[in-house]
């Protein structure tokens, strides 16, 4: 098995295949694939799919992929890693909070809004008008470009979450109630039982038999659930330390969360990130 590697925080690359299949691999970075022209069969994770002109794929790290090439096709790739993500704006990463957390996708383009579609052709003609003029600036403009790119693919896959996440019998009040949660993940203090009931219009102690009837936890145990998930993507993907990780979240204090953690993943955060790294690629 190839395993590639990134050894700068973001890169993109224009690439023509007549015959020659792209051979199953993995890497340590996040990928965007865009479909100039040309068909073929993508396969990630031994799930295979038909590819055509105009699809986005999005592979996320350790996905095993390849590309099997029938028409001739043109290539646009848009590589980021976890340095990259950091260094951008704080409230920009927690949007795109969808990308990590929805991420066991099957194969097919990510692109489920029919209107984004026009949209990231023209992003992705920009971004190899860059590439191929060289432009002053053209480095900033390119990561513009591609910052917006990941905003579309972050819309695109909240899109399919009410299909991914509905069970049966779940109302649309329910959720919203869910919806507000994610959105306010990072603000504790919309996050107390009080506060929800009051943006729903309903009293607390309604809210808590509701939420409980429809989703099986409390309120308490799923905020504190899907804390744990950001914090396992923090792990997974970020070089962020656990105290700063804590911070974000709104734990009391580190080992407030590593307390939790544990509970969660039967290891402290540490731990689970060194058996990570650990693990063979």
């Amino acid at each position: 098995m190839i395993q590639e590697n990134l050894y700068q925080p973001f890169e993109i690359e224009y690439r023509e295949c007549t015959e020659c299949p792209i051979d199953a691999h993995k890497h340590n970075f996040f990928e965007l694939v865009y479909i100039v022209e040309g068909s073929g069969v993508q396969c990630v994770n031994k799930n295979q799919l038909p590819y055509s002109a105009d699809k986005l794929f999005l592979v996320m790290p350790q996905d095993c992929h390849s590309f099997e090439v029938k028409d001739a096709t043109k290539f646009f790739f848009i590589r980021f890693n976890d340095v990259y993500l950091k260094n951008q704006h704080k409230d920009w990463i927690q949007q795109l909070e969808f990308i990590f957390q929805n991420n066991n996708h099957l194969p097919g383009c990510i692109l489920k809004n029919k209107s984004d579609k026009p949209l990231v052709k023209s992003l992705i003609e920009g971004l190899m008008r860059e590439l191929i003029n060289q432009q002053p600036y053209h480095k900033a403009l390119s990561q513009q470009i591609v910052n917006t790119i990941l905003t579309i693919v972050a819309r695109n896959i909240s899109f399919q979450l009410p299909e991914q996440t509905r069970q049966p019998g779940k109302t649309e009040a329910s959720q919203n109630i869910l919806h507000y949660i994610h959105e306010y993940i990072y603000s504790p203090e919309k996050l107390k039982a009080d506060q929800i009931a009051a943006h729903f219009n309903i009293s607390p102690t309604y809210l808590s038999e509701y939420f409980k009837r429809n989703n099986g936890d409390s309120l308490q145990q799923y905020i504190m659930q899907y804390k744990l998930k950001l914090v396992e993507t923090r792990l997974r993907y970020s070089s962020m330390r656990v105290g700063e990780i804590a911070d974000e979240l709104g734990f009391t204090d580190e080992s407030h969360l590593n307390r939790m953690f544990k509970k969660y993943k039967g290891v402290n955060p540490s731990a689970f990130r060194k058996e990570l790294q650990l693990q063979p690629n």
